[in-house]
Protein backbone atom coordinates (compact mmCIF):
# COMPACT_ATOMS: atom_id res chain seq x y z
CA UNK A 1 0.00 0.00 0.00
CA UNK A 2 0.83 3.75 -0.60
CA UNK A 3 0.89 6.25 2.16
CA UNK A 4 -1.51 9.12 1.32
CA UNK A 5 1.87 11.48 2.35
CA UNK A 6 5.27 10.17 3.17
CA UNK A 7 6.61 10.22 6.39
CA UNK A 8 10.15 9.84 7.96
CA UNK A 9 11.86 6.80 8.75
CA UNK A 10 12.31 8.78 12.49
CA UNK A 11 8.35 9.21 12.39
CA UNK A 12 8.05 5.61 11.67
CA UNK A 13 10.91 4.48 14.54
CA UNK A 14 8.77 6.61 17.32
CA UNK A 15 5.51 4.99 16.61
CA UNK A 16 6.96 1.42 16.71
CA UNK A 17 10.28 2.56 19.11
CA UNK A 18 12.41 1.13 17.05
CA UNK A 19 16.69 1.79 16.52
CA UNK A 20 17.60 3.80 12.95
CA UNK A 21 20.48 2.50 11.30
CA UNK A 22 20.91 4.83 8.60
CA UNK A 23 19.48 8.44 7.24
CA UNK A 24 16.69 9.63 10.16
CA UNK A 25 15.11 12.05 7.72
CA UNK A 26 14.81 9.54 4.00
CA UNK A 27 10.47 9.72 3.36
CA UNK A 28 8.75 6.51 3.42
CA UNK A 29 6.28 5.76 0.82
CA UNK A 30 4.83 3.15 1.32
CA UNK A 31 4.13 -0.24 3.34
CA UNK A 32 4.75 -3.69 1.91
CA UNK A 33 5.32 -7.65 2.79
CA UNK A 34 8.61 -8.82 0.93
CA UNK A 35 6.83 -10.44 -2.22
CA UNK A 36 5.40 -7.14 -3.36
CA UNK A 37 8.28 -4.59 -2.11
CA UNK A 38 8.53 -1.29 -4.26
CA UNK A 39 10.92 1.66 -4.07
CA UNK A 40 10.65 3.40 -0.86
CA UNK A 41 8.75 1.09 1.02
CA UNK A 42 9.02 -0.08 4.44
CA UNK A 43 8.84 -4.16 4.97
CA UNK A 44 10.55 -6.89 7.72
CA UNK A 45 11.97 -9.49 8.48
CA UNK A 46 12.71 -11.32 11.43
CA UNK A 47 14.53 -14.83 10.23
CA UNK A 48 18.26 -15.08 9.46
CA UNK A 49 17.40 -17.43 6.21
CA UNK A 50 15.57 -14.44 5.06
CA UNK A 51 17.76 -11.68 5.89
CA UNK A 52 20.10 -11.31 2.89
CA UNK A 53 16.85 -11.97 0.63
CA UNK A 54 15.68 -9.04 2.29
CA UNK A 55 18.30 -6.64 2.43
CA UNK A 56 18.90 -7.19 -1.47
CA UNK A 57 15.11 -6.34 -1.98
CA UNK A 58 13.35 -2.93 -3.51
CA UNK A 59 12.43 -1.90 -0.09
CA UNK A 60 14.20 1.03 0.77
CA UNK A 61 13.14 0.22 4.18
CA UNK A 62 13.39 -2.70 6.70
CA UNK A 63 12.61 -3.47 9.67
CA UNK A 64 14.80 -6.62 11.18
CA UNK A 65 15.93 -7.59 14.38
CA UNK A 66 19.36 -8.02 13.96
CA UNK A 67 22.07 -5.47 14.14
CA UNK A 68 23.33 -5.61 10.86
CA UNK A 69 25.06 -3.01 8.82
CA UNK A 70 22.80 -0.63 6.21
CA UNK A 71 23.43 -1.00 2.59
CA UNK A 72 23.84 1.15 0.89
CA UNK A 73 20.61 3.00 0.09
CA UNK A 74 18.26 1.81 2.64
CA UNK A 75 17.21 2.28 5.91
CA UNK A 76 17.35 -0.37 9.15
CA UNK A 77 15.29 -0.48 12.20
CA UNK A 78 16.13 -2.59 14.72
CA UNK A 79 13.39 -3.89 16.53
CA UNK A 80 12.83 -7.38 18.78
CA UNK A 81 9.58 -8.52 17.10
CA UNK A 82 9.55 -6.82 13.30
CA UNK A 83 6.58 -8.88 12.59
CA UNK A 84 4.95 -7.20 15.43
CA UNK A 85 6.25 -4.19 14.79
CA UNK A 86 5.30 -4.30 11.17
CA UNK A 87 1.29 -5.21 12.13
CA UNK A 88 1.22 -2.09 14.30
CA UNK A 89 1.86 -0.02 11.06
CA UNK A 90 -0.43 -1.94 9.08
CA UNK A 91 -3.20 -0.76 11.50
CA UNK A 92 -2.15 1.86 12.08
CA UNK A 93 -2.14 2.84 7.72
CA UNK A 94 -5.42 0.80 7.07
CA UNK A 95 -7.52 0.21 10.10
CA UNK A 96 -10.43 -1.79 10.78
CA UNK A 97 -13.24 0.22 9.87
CA UNK A 98 -16.53 -1.00 10.87
CA UNK A 99 -20.26 0.29 9.99
CA UNK A 100 -23.70 -0.12 11.80
CA UNK A 101 -25.52 -0.17 8.61
CA UNK A 102 -25.98 -1.80 5.32
CA UNK A 103 -24.60 0.65 3.04
CA UNK A 104 -21.97 2.26 4.87
CA UNK A 105 -22.25 6.46 4.83
CA UNK A 106 -18.35 6.75 3.69
CA UNK A 107 -19.36 3.97 0.48
CA UNK A 108 -19.15 5.83 -2.69
CA UNK A 109 -21.44 4.99 -5.11
CA UNK A 110 -21.92 5.43 -8.90
CA UNK A 111 -25.37 6.42 -10.72
CA UNK A 112 -27.40 3.44 -12.10
CA UNK A 113 -26.24 1.01 -9.75
CA UNK A 114 -28.93 -1.13 -7.85
CA UNK A 115 -27.90 -3.11 -4.58
CA UNK A 116 -30.25 -5.57 -3.28
CA UNK A 117 -31.76 -5.00 0.39
CA UNK A 118 -30.12 -7.37 2.13
CA UNK A 119 -26.55 -7.02 0.61
CA UNK A 120 -23.53 -5.21 2.68
CA UNK A 121 -21.46 -2.20 1.26
CA UNK A 122 -18.47 -1.46 3.84
CA UNK A 123 -16.96 1.91 4.93
CA UNK A 124 -14.68 3.67 2.17
CA UNK A 125 -15.99 1.07 -0.17
CA UNK A 126 -16.31 2.55 -4.39
CA UNK A 127 -18.97 1.20 -6.50
CA UNK A 128 -19.19 2.63 -10.19
CA UNK A 129 -21.98 3.49 -12.24
CA UNK A 130 -24.55 0.57 -13.66
CA UNK A 131 -23.72 -2.38 -11.17
CA UNK A 132 -25.61 -4.76 -9.62
CA UNK A 133 -24.85 -6.20 -6.20
CA UNK A 134 -26.99 -9.28 -5.39
CA UNK A 135 -28.82 -10.34 -2.35
CA UNK A 136 -26.34 -11.13 0.70
CA UNK A 137 -23.02 -9.91 -1.25
CA UNK A 138 -20.98 -8.82 1.41
CA UNK A 139 -18.60 -6.03 0.08
CA UNK A 140 -15.69 -5.34 3.06
CA UNK A 141 -14.24 -1.89 3.63
CA UNK A 142 -11.59 -0.06 1.09
CA UNK A 143 -13.01 -2.21 -2.08
CA UNK A 144 -12.93 -0.61 -5.30
CA UNK A 145 -15.41 -1.42 -8.06
CA UNK A 146 -15.14 0.11 -11.53
CA UNK A 147 -18.70 0.18 -13.91
CA UNK A 148 -21.05 -2.38 -15.12
CA UNK A 149 -19.91 -4.95 -12.56
CA UNK A 150 -22.35 -7.69 -11.68
CA UNK A 151 -21.72 -9.40 -8.02
CA UNK A 152 -23.86 -12.37 -7.39
CA UNK A 153 -25.80 -13.58 -4.46
CA UNK A 154 -23.38 -14.78 -1.40
CA UNK A 155 -20.03 -13.98 -2.69
CA UNK A 156 -17.75 -12.02 -0.81
CA UNK A 157 -15.32 -9.22 -1.56
CA UNK A 158 -11.97 -8.45 0.23
CA UNK A 159 -12.19 -10.52 2.93
CA UNK A 160 -8.83 -10.58 5.15
CA UNK A 161 -5.88 -12.05 3.45
CA UNK A 162 -5.11 -15.89 4.90
CA UNK A 163 -1.80 -14.95 6.27
CA UNK A 164 -0.45 -15.82 9.44
CA UNK A 165 3.23 -16.32 10.95
CA UNK A 166 3.71 -19.46 12.95
CA UNK A 167 5.75 -18.03 16.30
CA UNK A 168 8.17 -20.62 18.71
CA UNK A 169 5.36 -21.79 20.36
CA UNK A 170 3.65 -23.36 17.82
CA UNK A 171 0.59 -20.54 17.73
CA UNK A 172 0.34 -18.65 14.54
CA UNK A 173 -0.14 -14.85 14.63
CA UNK A 174 -2.27 -12.79 12.41
CA UNK A 175 -0.93 -10.13 9.92
CA UNK A 176 -3.34 -7.24 9.27
CA UNK A 177 -4.77 -7.06 6.01
CA UNK A 178 -3.55 -4.11 4.62
CA UNK A 179 -4.61 -3.94 1.09
CA UNK A 180 -7.81 -4.18 -1.02
CA UNK A 181 -9.53 -5.86 -3.59
CA UNK A 182 -9.48 -3.81 -7.05
CA UNK A 183 -11.96 -4.76 -9.42
CA UNK A 184 -11.97 -3.38 -13.20
CA UNK A 185 -15.01 -2.50 -15.17
CA UNK A 186 -17.13 -5.36 -16.70
CA UNK A 187 -16.59 -7.85 -14.57
CA UNK A 188 -19.21 -10.53 -13.87
CA UNK A 189 -18.41 -12.87 -10.61
CA UNK A 190 -20.95 -15.69 -9.52
CA UNK A 191 -22.55 -16.43 -6.19
CA UNK A 192 -20.75 -17.69 -3.04
CA UNK A 193 -17.66 -16.88 -4.45
CA UNK A 194 -14.95 -15.36 -2.06
CA UNK A 195 -12.23 -12.81 -3.16
CA UNK A 196 -9.49 -11.93 0.02
CA UNK A 197 -7.82 -8.74 0.22
CA UNK A 198 -4.27 -7.92 -0.39
CA UNK A 199 -1.91 -8.42 2.46
CA UNK A 200 -0.53 -5.19 1.88
CA UNK A 201 -0.99 -4.35 -2.01
CA UNK A 202 -3.95 -5.33 -3.80
CA UNK A 203 -6.48 -8.37 -5.17
CA UNK A 204 -7.16 -7.19 -9.06
CA UNK A 205 -9.32 -8.80 -11.58
CA UNK A 206 -9.29 -6.97 -14.89
CA UNK A 207 -11.71 -5.85 -16.94
CA UNK A 208 -14.35 -8.13 -18.59
CA UNK A 209 -13.30 -10.72 -16.41
CA UNK A 210 -16.11 -13.63 -15.82
CA UNK A 211 -15.93 -15.55 -13.13
CA UNK A 212 -18.43 -18.46 -12.10
CA UNK A 213 -19.70 -19.89 -8.60
CA UNK A 214 -18.08 -20.91 -5.48
CA UNK A 215 -14.19 -19.49 -6.67
CA UNK A 216 -12.21 -18.14 -4.38
CA UNK A 217 -9.05 -16.41 -4.86
CA UNK A 218 -6.50 -15.53 -2.63
CA UNK A 219 -4.82 -12.37 -1.84
CA UNK A 220 -2.30 -10.12 -4.07
CA UNK A 221 -4.02 -12.15 -6.77
CA UNK A 222 -3.18 -10.37 -9.90
CA UNK A 223 -5.94 -11.27 -13.07
CA UNK A 224 -6.13 -10.18 -16.12
CA UNK A 225 -8.84 -8.66 -18.47
CA UNK A 226 -11.35 -11.01 -20.51
CA UNK A 227 -10.20 -14.08 -18.25
CA UNK A 228 -12.51 -17.32 -17.98
CA UNK A 229 -12.95 -19.15 -14.22
CA UNK A 230 -15.27 -22.08 -13.92
CA UNK A 231 -16.97 -23.07 -11.20
CA UNK A 232 -14.53 -24.54 -7.66
CA UNK A 233 -11.59 -22.94 -9.17
CA UNK A 234 -9.43 -21.88 -6.40
CA UNK A 235 -6.45 -19.51 -6.53
CA UNK A 236 -3.93 -19.07 -3.97
CA UNK A 237 -1.78 -16.12 -3.08
CA UNK A 238 -0.01 -13.65 -4.77
CA UNK A 239 -0.25 -15.81 -8.40
CA UNK A 240 -0.18 -13.87 -11.16
CA UNK A 241 -3.13 -14.48 -14.56
CA UNK A 242 -2.71 -13.39 -17.79
CA UNK A 243 -5.02 -11.81 -20.40
CA UNK A 244 -7.52 -14.41 -21.98
CA UNK A 245 -6.45 -17.51 -19.41
CA UNK A 246 -9.35 -20.13 -19.19
CA UNK A 247 -9.80 -22.21 -16.28
CA UNK A 248 -12.25 -24.68 -16.48
CA UNK A 249 -13.66 -26.45 -13.40
CA UNK A 250 -11.82 -27.03 -10.07
CA UNK A 251 -8.55 -26.12 -11.42
CA UNK A 252 -6.27 -25.48 -8.25
CA UNK A 253 -3.21 -23.13 -8.94
CA UNK A 254 -0.40 -22.91 -6.46
CA UNK A 255 0.79 -19.28 -4.76
CA UNK A 256 3.63 -17.45 -5.92
CA UNK A 257 3.39 -18.40 -9.86
CA UNK A 258 2.45 -16.76 -12.85
CA UNK A 259 0.07 -17.94 -16.07
CA UNK A 260 0.76 -16.31 -19.83
CA UNK A 261 -1.64 -14.70 -22.15
CA UNK A 262 -4.10 -16.96 -23.55
CA UNK A 263 -3.09 -19.99 -21.69
CA UNK A 264 -6.56 -22.93 -21.41
CA UNK A 265 -6.01 -25.03 -18.29
CA UNK A 266 -8.54 -27.79 -18.65
CA UNK A 267 -10.96 -29.26 -15.62
CA UNK A 268 -9.45 -30.60 -12.74
CA UNK A 269 -6.33 -29.94 -13.39
CA UNK A 270 -3.32 -28.65 -11.01
CA UNK A 271 -0.90 -26.21 -11.25
CA UNK A 272 2.19 -26.70 -9.19
CA UNK A 273 4.33 -24.08 -11.50
CA UNK A 274 4.48 -21.11 -13.87
CA UNK A 275 2.77 -21.78 -17.25
CA UNK A 276 3.64 -20.07 -20.57
CA UNK A 277 0.48 -18.75 -22.29
CA UNK A 278 -1.01 -19.92 -25.80
CA UNK A 279 -0.92 -23.28 -24.90
CA UNK A 280 -3.63 -25.56 -23.23
CA UNK A 281 -2.77 -27.78 -20.03
CA UNK A 282 -4.08 -30.65 -17.96
CA UNK A 283 -3.34 -32.96 -15.62
CA UNK A 284 -1.76 -33.24 -11.54
CA UNK A 285 0.81 -31.19 -12.19
CA UNK A 286 -0.62 -29.78 -15.09
CA UNK A 287 1.35 -30.44 -18.60
CA UNK A 288 0.98 -29.44 -22.21
CA UNK A 289 -2.16 -31.21 -23.62
CA UNK A 290 0.20 -32.91 -26.17
CA UNK A 291 2.49 -34.30 -23.59
CA UNK A 292 -0.48 -35.33 -21.84
CA UNK A 293 -1.91 -37.49 -24.28
CA UNK A 294 1.62 -39.06 -24.84
CA UNK A 295 1.75 -39.88 -21.66
CA UNK A 296 -1.76 -41.73 -21.53
CA UNK A 297 -0.83 -43.24 -24.72
CA UNK A 298 1.85 -44.72 -22.49
CA UNK A 299 0.40 -45.56 -19.82
CA UNK A 300 -2.36 -47.95 -21.89
CA UNK A 301 0.36 -49.43 -23.56
CA UNK A 302 1.55 -50.61 -19.75
CA UNK A 303 0.16 -54.25 -19.46
CA UNK A 304 1.09 -55.19 -23.05
CA UNK A 305 4.78 -54.13 -22.22
CA UNK A 306 4.49 -56.04 -19.11
CA UNK A 307 3.58 -59.30 -20.47
CA UNK A 308 6.39 -58.60 -23.00
CA UNK A 309 9.26 -58.50 -20.21
CA UNK A 310 7.62 -61.41 -18.34
CA UNK A 311 8.02 -63.57 -21.69
CA UNK A 312 11.62 -62.83 -22.63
Amino acid sequence: MKFKEPVTARQISEWINAEIIGDKNALVTGLNEIHNVEQGDITFVDHEKYYDFTLKSAAAFIIINKKVEAPEGKVLLFHPNPFEAYNLLAKKFQPEVRSATNVAASANIGEGTFIYPTAFVGEQVTIGKNCVIHPNATIYAYTQIGDNVIIHANTTIGSDAFYYKRQSDKHYDKMHTAGRVVIANDVEIGAGCTIDAGVSSDTFIGRGTKIDDQVHVGHDVKIGEDCILAGQVGIAGNTKIGNRVTLYGKVAVNKNIEIGDDAVVMATSAVPNNLEGGKTYIGYPAVEARAFARQVAVIKRLPELWEKLKNL
